[in-house]
């Protein structure tokens, strides 16, 4: 199978689709793979490294996409990028189809692509390893970066999270009890802050009290949701489903009624965001004030970290490419339900993806 792994060009996407170690896997199986000049080199990686292990180092994204039969990229692909894929090619990646505009996904279907997404990779025991690993991540750098936008040099009313003597620590409330609200609890928690959090799952809420019994857990209703929203000085909105867009908990009345400075870090901006007000925004530019509160909206969140997160994407999701490159795409979605489910276009047809569009209030 011809395999094409090509630099990302979204704004501050630093990743890469796969490590050389990767690489040199699927070749050792008789795979050929066509990587775009420079593609590894923020997360670490030359080219001489994708060589040394048997990679081709090809000099513009058309090759790197037009070459392979399976693409492998980390974010969801730019509209540019989709044109470059030929007919009956299959596309990996964090793709996030739910918030897509319809253009691309007509493309898509009118040329028979296969996409698999990552984030909904999903093992018979419910559990989705792939999403788990970068929400993970996410979640332990969702406390570093609120620490830095409460600072008044980028905005905030200066505040530390976890206080001081006589001083009461900052107040985080987190909308979701899942890995990434699991992970960001802990971290906020490690910095001294006061962690409240809702979801709407009692399951989800008493495993996350169990493991962190210094935080706050209470069920997700728009009663609670406004309580605590208004007196939140950071507030991490996860809430969301693989294959859907998120919900709109936070409206624009919640939003007038919070601290003047205070921050959302919306982590469901690739699925469209939690609060209205929401827009995707970039590492370079990743702020924007809206009703005198922060916004943070950076959708590929973990891309700062590249080294990190490309090394932890390879641990999990490997054995799922390998899969791919040795049974074919087809058979491979046939015999592997975790891959399955994971298909949001098969041969013209979308499968696994819900795109209604919520009415926001």
């Amino acid at each position: 199978m011809n395999i094409g792994i090509p630099k990302e060009s979204r704004p501050s996407e630093y990743r890469v689709g796969l490590h050389p170690a990767g690489v040199k896997m699927l070749i050792s199986r008789g795979n050929t793979c066509y990587i775009e000049h420079d593609a590894g080199l923020h997360s670490g990686f030359t080219d001489q490294d994708y060589e040394k292990v048997g990679g081709t180092i090809v000099y513009s994204a058309h090759e790197a996409f037009g070459r392979a039969d399976l693409i492998l990229k980390f974010s969801r692909p730019l509209e540019n990028e989709l044109r470059m894929i030929s007919p009956n090619a299959t596309l990996c990646g964090f793709l996030h189809l739910p918030a897509a505009n319809q253009t691309k996904i007509d493309f898509l279907l009118e040329n028979e692509i296969t996409t698999i997404a990552y984030e909904q990779i999903q093992e018979k025991d419910g559990s989705r390893p792939v999403l788990h690993m970068m929400s993970e991540i996410g979640g332990r750098l969702s406390a570093q970066i609120s620490a830095h936008y409460l600072q008044n040099n980028s905005g905030g009313k200066g505040i530390l999270l976890g206080g001081s003597a006589g001083v009461p620590p900052a107040e985080v409330v987190i909308f979701g009890a899942g890995v990434f609200g699991h992970f960001a609890a802990s971290a906020f928690l490690g910095m001294g802050a006061q962690v409240t959090v809702l979801d709407r799952d009692y399951k989800s809420l008493r495993k996350i009290q169990y493991d962190l019994p210094q935080l706050v857990t209470m069920f997700s209703n728009q009663a609670n949701i406004e309580r605590t929203t208004a007196y939140a000085d950071v507030v991490i909105a996860a809430a969301g489903i693989p294959g859907e867009l998120a919900p709109k908990i936070i409206t624009r009345e919640i939003l007038k009624s919070m601290k003047s400075r205070a921050l959302i870090m919306d982590i469901s901006i690739d699925q469209g965001g939690c609060a209205v007000t929401s827009r995707p925004t970039t590492h370079d530019n990743p702020i924007f004030v809206e009703e005198d509160v922060i916004h943070y909206c950076v959708p590929n969140i973990s891309s700062v970290i590249a080294r990190t997160a490309t090394n932890a994407f390879f641990n999990v999701a490997v054995p799922y490419i390998l899969d791919l490159a040795e049974k074919d795409v087809d058979k491979a979605i046939q015999e592997n339900t975790a891959i399955e489910k994971a298909v949001n276009t098969y041969k013209g047809k979308i499968v696994n993806l819900n795109r209604i569009i919520p009415q926001d209030k």
